[in-house]
């Protein structure tokens, strides 16, 4: 699904009291269109393609057939649309059944229903007892998937006026949330579910480091590493991304942060943005709702308490028994390779996409948290050189 902010994005942080100041909401663009929180992110490198789109005829007729009772013309008028930009499937806040409203998932083409990611995830999810939405209806032969409408609350916003206290509960059922998601692990490979046939294996991995070389070197600073340079670099990541992809892997959400997290009009945590789920490190999502678009680096002391609730948590899910210097070391590579992933992502949307308004900002204190993960693992020599010297470049202020 789409949001207005494309690409994989370190969102928010924590929410114990010391972090209330350090919470903010990017600004959005001035030619940002009201969005509604199932829509989900691509990944940067998808390439948005702009067309003349057949989504919201299709979606009249099929809502005509649905409703023929309202009237195309009325239809037409109550249809939000809630994508901002063309790209390979769009987004609409519908009517629906019982004076009801929907959101409608329009793609560029049939689908089979069997083999769909949303879908698929969204069974599994369900039967795990997630707070998934629903799935309303599928017309696969128009490309048009309707599910429950959570309204556009997401935790990310509710943060700004929550009060400490708030925060503190809000953060726990996250983290709850996450031990449920891993303990969901042997049904997604029980149900051969799309989810158990990918993972964050040693090419990902890579991947996305090559990517965060590509961008900010690149595109954003509009430079290129010397070959020494750039091999010494290129054998730390290396090693860094053998080293993940050789852990323990479990069911991962993949973008868990609090944009990703709805409050829906009970208070519930509801989760969106899942159909990417794959297996990964157990404290993959634990990183990034922790860390995910931080404007401060947490203590390690905060990072240390939230690491031993979701160890607890784990515990009471029934699952096996982590111990916590191992996880603590895990947590600090998983950390290093997220962030460095999110400052390709942050350089990309800058230099390339134009929008720099909105993420220029976390380049640098994500730079800091890789910094200090790092730190804390005595590795990477080269990796934090050149982050040193790379925060006292004027770009980065």
């Amino acid at each position: 699904m789409i949001q207005l902010q494309l690409g994989f994005v370190l969102q928010i942080g924590a929410t114990l009291p010391q972090y209330k100041k350090r919470i903010q909401k990017p600004p959005a663009p001035a030619s940002a269109r009201p969005h509604n929180i199932l829509m989900s992110q691509t990944s940067p490198e998808t390439t948005i393609q702009t067309s003349v789109s057949t989504a919201r005829p299709r979606l009249v007729e099929y809502l005509a057939r649905r409703l023929p009772n309202v009237g195309e013309a009325k239809l037409n008028g109550k249809i939000v649309h809630l994508t901002p930009d063309a790209s390979t499937r769009e987004y609409f806040r519908i009517p629906w059944e019982r004076k009801k409203t929907a959101v409608a998932a329009v793609y560029p083409e049939a689908f089979d229903p069997q083999v769909h990611p949303f879908l698929d995830i969204t069974r599994l999810f369900a039967e795990a007892r997630l707070p998934v939405p629903e799935i309303l209806d599928v017309e696969p032969q128009h490309g048009i998937i309707v599910q429950e409408d959570l309204g556009d609350k997401q935790l990310r916003q509710v943060y700004e006026t929550a009060s400490d206290e708030q925060q503190e509960e809000y953060l726990e059922r996250a983290i709850g949330l996450i031990a449920r998601i891993q303990a969901a692990t042997e049904m997604a490979h029980a149900a051969n579910s799309i989810a158990s046939r990918l993972a964050f294996d040693e090419a990902k991995l890579i991947w996305e480091l090559e990517f965060f070389v590509q961008h900010f070197f690149g595109s954003f600073l509009g430079t290129e590493l010397k070959h020494g340079e750039q091999a010494t670099l290129k054998a730390e990541l290396n090693d860094l991304a053998a080293e993940l992809a050789a852990r323990p892997r479990t069911l991962c959400h993949r973008d868990y942060h609090t944009a990703n997290l709805v409050v829906d009009k009970a208070s519930e945590l509801r989760i969106v943005d899942h159909q990417d789920a794959r297996m990964g490190p157990a404290s993959y999502d634990l990183v990034s709702l922790l860390l995910d678009r931080q404007s401060v680096v947490p203590s390690l002391a905060q990072l240390r308490e939230h690491r031993l609730l979701f160890l607890e948590e784990r515990r009471n899910s029934n699952l096996p028994a982590i111990d916590p210097d191992d996880f603590a070391r895990e947590f600090r590579l998983m950390t290093v390779q997220r962030g460095l992933k999110a400052v390709g992502t942050f350089s990309y949307q800058t230099a390339v996409c134009g929008r720099g308004e909105m993420y220029k900002q976390y380049i640098r204190p994500t730079f800091l948290i890789v910094q200090q993960a790092a730190e804390w693992l005595n590795r990477f020599p080269k990796l934090r050189a050149m982050i040193h010297t790379h925060l006292k470049d004027e770009k980065l202020k």
